[in-house]
């Protein structure tokens, strides 16, 4: 049983993070984009203030792959290249620390967009 720990860790996480951005799009009228944006500024303002990293410890991928991990990367990386670079760290942090994670989605997205014909909708 101890082994699934994990896994119910990341699995309540994740799942209460999707639950909040569903409530948010059936009772608001916030569209999906702004939900996201929302999401990962959350991240970014909770990694900053050092309150995201203890949950992501917690939880591993359950609050790492939410877009709200994205932004705890960010926050994290700008951290960090401030910390060793100085003010310049401020503009260039954030995307190192996510670069893998921007190439992945960009790579993916044409290997999909080669792939697959897109269809306008009806």
């Amino acid at each position: 049983m101890e082994i699934m720990l994990p896994f119910l860790k990341a699995f309540v996480v994740g799942g209460l993070l999707c639950m909040i951005g569903q409530l948010l799009i059936d009772k608001t009228k916030l569209t999906p984009a702004r939900i996201l944006t929302s999401y990962v500024v959350a991240g970014v303002v909770l990694g900053a203030l050092g309150l995201y990293q203890p949950l992501a410890d917690f939880a591993g991928a359950g609050a790492t792959v939410p877009l709200t991990g994205f932004g705890n990367l960010l926050a994290k990386g700008v951290r960090e290249a401030v910390a060793e670079k100085g003010l310049i760290g401020a503009f260039t942090g954030g995307l190192g620390a996510a670069a893998g994670g921007i190439c992945a989605a960009v790579f993916f997205a044409l290997i999909a967009a080669l792939l697959f014909r897109a269809k306008d909708k009806k």
